[in-house]
């Protein structure tokens, strides 16, 4: 169920307007309207629950346009928990409100593709199609921004440890994840093999993350019950999505409403580890061979705001001798990606996504890496439109290369750009 409005209440309440939030917010950024920041639409959610405004066109634009990156949650110094305040709001929205017949269709095809591998894949496979027409709207922002490559590479159910067993771990594979960075799970199971893992990957499917974030809560609630079954058993959940670990480190708030689960949420939530967090308390077990590159790392929202893990490989990172890790600007502000955002909202995620690009080049960097399949999708299409195309990788390949012994000429001839 959503969010109760007494609950909502007593979470505006906190914000005492100060302003704080404002040079953090990405649409405040862009347009300087304070409607569109995160204090302002808190003061629309109470002037909602006070019955003196409608969720009218309008009032429902603003809660659309927000991207969810938390980064006013980093920002407050009063506290205002705005990721339960924005998905409350959200799942509201999506259940008292009957949206334009487009925005509809655009939501329910991105929902019936997007969480299931099955239907993604063929459709990734329609969209170079797709550019050649001159598509409209929602459909023109989802076929420009479907990545050019693909990759189903997927780990073993059971890939054994190297050496002596130090545990036995489980990785999410995701559902956009397995279909368009296969080769990133496939690279997370060797290193935490390489490094004394037993990794296991049980068959799973969608951890609900999209849906939640989107204001479909019953959906997301369903996906996130299935991913619990998953991985009964499993000591350690290992998450190489920033976004999904965020989410599924929260389960015990998406699920605390439900007696039948809320205990059981909140006992897997504890078990959920995102993947450089991981790595970063691990002894190293398997050699580092060199790789002499620049590397513009890129934070995503979800790992620098909501999860409050900064640069969370940057001690993978500095294990791989020769590496340089360079930090574009204005790290905190979102690359405009935000789930479906670069769909739903594709002119402000474009704005947002040029701009990081702009910032990922002046790094003179000669790879872009960031932890999250959102985020390099992104930004590489941001990155192609400035003709500039870079290597796009996960910080996971990086120490995946340095193991095998790639070379920095080995991993650049087959990144993804």
């Amino acid at each position: 169920m959503s969010a109760a409005p007494d609950v909502l209440r007593s979470l505006t309440s906190d914000c005492v307007h100060c302003g704080f939030c404002l040079p953090t917010c990405p649409t405040y950024l862009l347009w300087s309207e304070e409607m569109d920041s995160p204090r302002g639409r808190i003061q629309l959610m109470e002037s909602h629950l006070d019955g003196t405004i409608s969720l009218n066109p309008t009032v429902v634009g603003h809660f659309d346009l927000c991207l969810g990156c938390m980064a006013c949650v980093t920002a407050c110094p009063s506290g205002v928990q705005y990721d339960r305040l924005i998905e409350g709001t959200r799942e509201t929205v999506e259940t008292e409100t009957r949206r334009p017949f487009g925005d509809r269709f655009a939501r329910g095809a991105l929902f019936r593709l997007l969480p299931y591998p099955r239907r993604m894949g063929p459709a990734l496979r329609l969209a170079p199609l797709g550019r050649k027409l001159p598509l409209p709207g929602r459909l023109g922002a989802m076929t420009e921004i479907a990545p050019p490559w693909r990759s189903t590479e997927r780990p073993d159910d059971i890939t054994p440890a190297g050496g002596e067993t130090r545990g036995r771990v489980g990785i999410l594979t995701g559902c956009v994840q397995s279909v368009v960075f296969g080769s990133v799970n496939a690279a997370t199971a060797r290193v935490l093999a390489a490094d004394g893992y037993e990794v296991v990957a049980p068959p799973q499917g969608c951890c609900g993350a999209l849906s939640v974030h989107a204001g479909r809560g019953d959906e997301g609630r369903d996906f996130a019950r299935r991913i619990i079954e998953s991985f009964d058993g499993v000591e350690t959940v290992i998450v190489n999505t920033s976004g999904c670990g965020s989410h599924l480190k929260e389960l015990g708030h998406v699920l605390g409403d439900d007696p039948a689960w809320a205990e059981r949420a909140a006992a897997f939530s504890a078990r959920v580890r995102d993947l450089g967090e991981f790595l970063a308390g691990v002894e190293p077990r398997a050699p580092r061979h060199p790789l002499k590159l620049t590397v513009a790392m890129q934070d995503s929202c979800h790992l620098r705001h909501a999860q409050r893990l900064p640069l969370s490989s940057a001690t993978s990172l500095r294990r791989i001798p020769g590496l340089t890790v360079v930090e574009p600007a204005e790290q905190d502000i979102c690359c405009g990606s935000a789930g479906i955002y670069n769909i739903t909202q594709p002119d402000a995620a474009r704005q947002l996504g040029d701009r990081k690009a702009a910032h990922v080049l002046a790094t003179r960097a000669r790879v872009y890496a960031s932890a999250n399949p959102g985020c390099l999708v992104q930004v590489a299409a941001a990155l192609r439109r400035a003709k500039s195309p870079m290597p796009a990788l996960h910080p996971i390949e990086l120490v995946d290369a340095s193991i095998r012994n790639l070379g920095a000429a080995g991993l650049l001839r087959r990144a993804r750009r």
